[in-house]
């Protein structure tokens, strides 16, 4: 709840800022400044008591934060995305002490976490072509576990935290740029990955930080909290205010090939398997049903796509009045560096639909 208030206190205090300025902002050096900032507060509740088809009391409550800011210059254009959010869920309201082992797992869940921040500054060259410059860091707020057993019986086990994992990347990119969409390509990018949590390193969750050789669980003093990998990177993204009437359209993907990363991970002790046991100078980590085998059977070109880090994200807002919108967020992942949860391996999925206030200011006014 504390970091719930404290993220809208952020939030209102932030959008109070940007309802100052109500006048377009005046040209500063050639240039101009144009922003939009939309905080929003979604609830959702169901309470059952005594309920003869059953159901399972919970509250919702999250709160995001989205702006867009640009400076636009005759030489360059200075684009940065603001993307917050932050939630939790409480389940099971009227249960007792002896049903969910007084109310430590299945009471609370979050919901939502997310931290994304990205600044690109990009020079126009030839009809939409140019040249840019991008940073992007991607972290969260809090603590995620995964749950397993049911009711009393069910135990929580970290996965993931501020910092543990953020991704870090910078990119030089040749790009191709319009009003509500870009494409940049990059042979030349800088990703690090940062784990900063001891616990999950001495549990072998180190999101790709490849530990030194002398690495010791037991002793902190061996732990690499950093990883940094060069390699091509591939941005598109398309923001887009009322693609149809009053329905605003978000979509962002981006992929990511280490050149490093074959080497580090022992590519050719894995094709010499035996079947027997991991080869020791490999450091991959097996996702859930997945077997040495399945990489032994992948060609070069294969292994190397296989290695392509996968982020997609879509956002659909409809906006039903001045302060209620319906919206969809959809974000899929495809990471061979997170050994993955249940079934699903080193694909992650997250999905949300629902409603929610909001409010926007932005400068200039429309």
């Amino acid at each position: 709840m504390k970091r719930i208030f404290t993220l809208c206190a952020l939030v209102l205090a932030a959008a109070g800022l940007m309802a100052q300025t109500e006048t377009p902002a005046e040209p500063a050096a050639g240039g101009v400044w144009s922003t939009s900032s939309t905080p929003a507060l979604k609830a959702s509740e169901f309470l059952y008591h005594n309920w003869s088809k059953s159901g399972n009391s919970q509250i919702d409550v999250t709160g995001t934060f989205f702006g867009n800011y640009k400076y636009t210059h005759p030489k360059f254009v200075w684009d940065n995305i603001v993307d917050l959010a932050y939630g939790y869920a409480w389940q099971d309201l009227d249960n007792s002490t002896a049903d969910s082992a007084g109310g430590l797992f299945e009471t609370r869940r979050k919901s939502n976490d997310k931290i994304d921040l990205s600044s690109a500054i990009s020079w126009n060259a030839y009809k939409g072509w140019g040249a840019s410059f991008t940073a992007n860091l991607k972290t969260q707020f809090g603590n995620g576990y995964e749950y397993e057993g049911i009711g009393a019986a069910q135990t929580q086990t970290l996965v993931s935290g501020f910092f543990a994992p953020a991704y870090l990347t910078t990119a030089l990119s040749f790009e191709y740029k319009k009003t509500d969409w870009s494409v940049s390509l990059s042979f030349l990018t800088g990703k690090t990955t940062f784990v900063c949590n001891d616990s999950l390193i001495a549990a072998e969750k180190t999101y790709g930080v490849i530990q030194r050789d002398d690495f010791d669980v037991t002793n902190p003093a061996t732990f690499t909290h950093a990883y940094f990998a060069l390699g091509s990177y591939v941005k598109a993204q398309y923001l887009k205010k009322d693609i149809v009437p009053n329905l605003d359209l978000y979509a962002r993907i981006e992929l990511f090939y280490d050149y490093k990363k074959p080497k580090n991970m022992g590519w050719a002790d894995i094709d010499a398997y035996d079947g027997v046991t991991d080869p020791a100078s490999s450091k991959y980590v097996l996702a859930d049903g997945e077997a040495w085998t399945d990489l032994q059977n992948k060609g070069w070109l294969a292994k190397r796509a296989f290695e392509t880090d996968l982020d997609f994200e879509l956002k659909l807002d409809y906006r039903l009045s001045k302060h209620i919108s319906a919206n969809l967020a959809t974000n899929l992942k495809w990471d061979t560096d997170f050994s993955g949860m249940g079934k699903w391996g080193h694909w992650q999925f997250y999905q949300m639909a629902g409603v929610q206030v909001f409010f926007s200011w932005k400068t200039p006014k429309e």
